[in-house]
């Protein structure tokens, strides 16, 4: 048919047909899109449906929303800071302090004595459970085992230099150790010395490790070494590193131990017992 020359009611006819036809043809492959089989096994062991079924060991929380009963969240919000999630939606914030904080409010806060990026002497008054890890006198060391929900924490005492005279502050920080989801993971705090055997028998057996790496104001590199070496958690998670090269030069020493060494471009990740990695590995989130 010529347009041209045609009655408008016939040219409105003709672009009506020719509309409907490319509309009955597409409706086949639209339908598809928006109805994806719901078989595939992928699509009903996770959400959303599109992660693989061997699922990585650290899951990017963006990923996955939700978590089951065995998985924990946790973010690294930076310095000795994490937030930590329980399945009953607990909010663990470690070394609480005024500079670095999370945006939710926890329900738990540790925190620890060096100086005052590890704490805080105004935490929020909605933070149910505040657990400084110090005592009242260097004499009365601080002890915890508190329970909220599905969240256990408690904690060993070490020491500290007194960063004013260079002596040393007795049980001026707490290594916190959280047992949530079948996971124990321990936090070092401000750790300055290494550990003896009764305070290794008092940790127990550690599934992950919050370690500062920064090798000078905390932990020398040859001590901390020693102190994961004898923790033997399966990860690693490094903090308190202040710079990449920091970061870097542990990460070396990582590898010549034959560690597995993985950079993660997002700060939040998901774990489980039952995905942790089963030779020694460190997982270095994007923080300071």
């Amino acid at each position: 048919m010529n347009l041209q020359m045609a009655h408008p009611s016939r040219i409105l006819m003709a672009w009506a047909v020719l509309v409907g036809a490319i509309g009955l043809g597409n409706a086949p492959a639209a339908a598809q899109i928006a109805q994806p089989p719901s078989t595939k096994p992928e699509m009903r062991e996770s959400c959303p449906g599109f992660i693989a079924r061997n699922r990585p060991r650290a899951t990017p929380a963006s990923l996955r929303l939700a978590l089951n009963a065995g998985e924990i969240r946790v973010n690294y919000i930076g310095h000795s800071t994490f937030l930590i999630e329980s399945p009953q939606g607990v909010r663990i914030a470690t070394d609480y302090n005024d500079y670095v904080r999370p945006t939710a409010l926890p329900d738990i806060a540790t925190m620890n004595h060096a100086h005052t990026t590890h704490y805080t002497d105004r935490p929020d008054p909605r933070i149910p459970h505040v657990l400084r890890g110090w005592g009242v006198s260097q004499d009365k060391p601080a002890r915890y085992d508190v329970s909220v929900k599905d969240v256990r924490v408690r904690n060993v005492p070490t020491n500290i230099r007194n960063f004013y005279d260079g002596g040393t502050e007795r049980h001026g920080n707490s290594i916190f150790i959280f047992e949530l989801a079948q996971l124990c993971i321990g936090h070092l705090g401000h750790l300055h010395h290494t550990l003896n055997q009764q305070q290794l028998d008092e940790i127990g057996r550690l599934d992950v490790v919050f370690a500062p790496v920064d090798g000078s104001m905390t932990l020398d590199s040859d001590g901390m070494m020693e102190v994961l070496q004898a923790l033997k958690a399966p990860l690693v998670i490094p903090m308190h590193f202040f710079s990449r090269y920091t970061l870097e030069r542990f990460l070396g020493r990582a590898r010549e131990l034959k560690w597995e060494v993985e950079t993660s471009p997002v700060p939040t990740i998901v774990l489980s017992k039952t995905t942790l990695p089963t030779t020694p590995k460190v997982l270095a989130l994007p923080g300071r």
